[in-house]
């Protein structure tokens, strides 16, 4: 089903499963022709590849990603203002949705005959990739920027990828890689591999919630490469017929570094690079992203939107993440529930709307700043039946962590 690659914009058709980029400078993705696609008739295992029809990949390599859980969380619902249910990405081999991504791209390296795959991150799609390269006995060159911390470096060394820290512009290295002659497949944030994967979160959203559809799909904001990906299976499900509105699509970036909101609020077609401040969702910090055109054009062709929310509407966001649903998320997940927030304080959603928030990633990678001591109690072993009555009786009809005002 999968043919060649296209540019949805100006309509750029190419056979080069290699190319990434368009001569307008918009990026490619796959076509695929959906029009005989159905539902698999298997139960739901398989995770991604019961999707392989729709996939330039047909095999899978290393753990298996995607199958993951959509959770209804009615427990949110007031604090979010809407009828919400999460797709816990987290739940991913690696602990985020970039699996799925480096899964096909690395399988198609490997189908090519390469020898290498490679990718420019700081982060999950670091991990991801190497781990991915790993499973398949391929070499993995991994860049990452000069300052990235320690700790997210121990974690992508163990899968063993040539790890390069590099000085300078990083957000020029994006490109250089790509243009590349080297017999090397770099499976980078919106490159057309790892948007074919991507997209397979959108199909098990539809595919878990059918014959409903929700009515909008929140998800974190940084290439654009993930708001590409469910864009495109939207509009492929759309084409087969298993889906007949598509859902509101709304990005989320954070505040301090919001190229795409500050597109969508200016009303421009197209989205330009910004002076980038620092933000606990370092993750999504992508001040000139790629795709992000791509990503502003999803939203408005869904009657979307894109939007910002500050650090602290994230922290209180992953706080009750943790504390009223059991998840623990990175801040650059979060975001989307502080978007969801926003949105539904603006009136964008309504109280009755299912929605769906894409998490994207794991909390327990990395520490993160939490109030320890106000949550903690140190007590004599004598007086353990005295303190837990003390509790038990100080919480009866206390549910203000759970329903907070909003």
């Amino acid at each position: 089903m999968t043919r060649g690659l296209e540019c949805y914009d100006c309509g750029y058709t190419s056979d080069d499963q290699t190319e990434s980029r368009c001569r307008c400078g918009e990026s490619l993705w796959f076509s695929t022709d959906t029009n005989e696609f159905a539902w698999p008739t298997e139960a739901w295992t398989n995770g991604m590849w019961r999707y392989a029809d729709v996939l330039p990949v047909s095999k899978p390599v290393g753990v298996t990603p995607g199958g993951t859980p959509l959770v209804r969380a009615d427990r949110l619902d007031e604090y979010a203002g809407c009828r919400l249910s999460l797709k816990v990405e987290a739940q991913n081999p690696t602990g985020s949705f970039k699996d799925r991504g480096s899964a096909v791209g690395v399988r198609h390296a490997t189908e090519i005959g390469r020898d290498w795959v490679g990718t420019v991150s700081h982060g999950n799609m670091a991990l991801s990739t190497s781990a991915y390269a790993a499973a398949a006995g391929l070499e993995c060159a991994v860049f990452v920027p000069a300052e990235t911390p320690e700790q997210r470096l121990e974690l992508i060394a163990r899968h063993d990828p040539h790890i390069f820290r590099v000085e300078g512009d990083y957000g020029r290295l994006y490109e250089q890689t790509l243009a590349l002659e080297a017999p090397i497949t770099f499976v980078n944030s919106d490159t057309p591999l790892r948007v074919a994967g991507q997209k397979t979160v959108a199909y098990e959203i539809c595919e878990q919630l059918a014959p409903s559809v929700p009515d909008a799909i929140v998800l974190p904001i940084s290439s654009g490469g993930q708001a590409s990906g469910v864009w495109t299976a939207l509009r492929e499900l759309e084409a087969a017929g298993l889906i007949d509105d598509l859902p509101r699509l709304y990005g989320v970036q954070a505040a301090a570094c919001d190229p795409i909101a500050t597109a969508y609020r200016e009303g421009r077609e197209s989205v330009t690079a910004v002076d980038a401040a620092e933000t606990i969702a370092v993750s999504i910090a992508n001040s000139d992203p790629p795709s992000g055109t791509r990503a502003l054009a999803a939203a408005r062709a869904t009657d979307g939107a894109v939007v910002s929310v500050s650090d602290d509407a994230t922290r209180k966001a992953m706080d009750r993440l943790a504390t009223a649903v059991g998840l623990s998320v990175e801040p650059s997940s979060a975001v989307a529930l502080a978007g969801v927030r926003k949105l539904s304080d603006a009136g964008e959603l309504a109280a009755d709307d299912e929605v769906v928030t894409i998490l994207t990633g794991s909390g327990y990678k990395e520490r993160y700043e939490t109030d320890v001591e106000s949550r903690t109690k140190t007590i004599d072993l004598e007086a353990l039946e005295a303190e837990l009555e003390g509790i038990l009786e100080g919480s009866e009809g206390d549910v203000s962590r759970q329903t907070n005002d909003r």
